[in-house]
C-alpha cells in the first residue's frame, strides 16, 4: 500500500468532504434554526412591553380592563382594586396615591410612571 503525502492528503480530505452526503452536515446547522435564540425571545418581550408603554392610561377614567391592558404588572385583580379605590375615595390626585391601593407597590409604580395620567 502506498503512503499518502502532502498534496494527496489534502486532495483526499477535500474529496471526502465533497462526497459526504449533504443531509449529514446540513442537519447539524439546521438544528439551531428550529428554535429561536433567547435574544429574539427577549426582544419580542421587550417590544411588547414598549407597545404597552406607548399608550397612556388615565387611572381616573379608565375601566379595570383598560387599566389591566395598559399597565405593566397590573392584572385584572389589581386593576379592579384601583377602580374600587377610585370609586370609594374619588379621583387620584397623583401617582403616589396609587400606593394606597392594595397590590400596588413602588416597583409597579416605577414601571408605569410614563403611562399613568390623571
Amino acid at each position: 500500500m502506498k503512503k499518502v503525502h502532502g498534496f494527496e492528503r489534502v486532495a483526499l480530505a477535500a474529496l471526502a468532504l465533497v462526497l459526504t452526503p449533504a443531509p449529514l452536515w446540513a442537519a447539524e446547522s439546521k438544528a439551531g434554526v428550529d428554535k429561536p435564540p433567547a435574544v429574539a425571545t427577549q426582544a419580542a418581550a421587550k417590544a411588547q412591553a414598549t407597545a404597552k408603554a406607548e399608550s397612556a392610561v388615565n387611572v381616573n377614567t379608565a375601566s379595570a380592563e383598560q387599566i389591566a391592558a395598559g399597565l405593566v404588572g397590573v392584572g385584572p385583580a389589581k386593576a379592579q382594586a384601583i377602580v374600587a379605590y377610585r370609586e370609594a375615595n374619588g379621583p387620584f390626585k397623583d401617582a403616589a396615591q396609587l400606593l394606597e391601593v392594595k397590590g400596588i407597590g413602588e416597583a409597579i409604580l416605577k414601571q408605569n410612571e410614563a403611562r399613568i395620567v390623571f
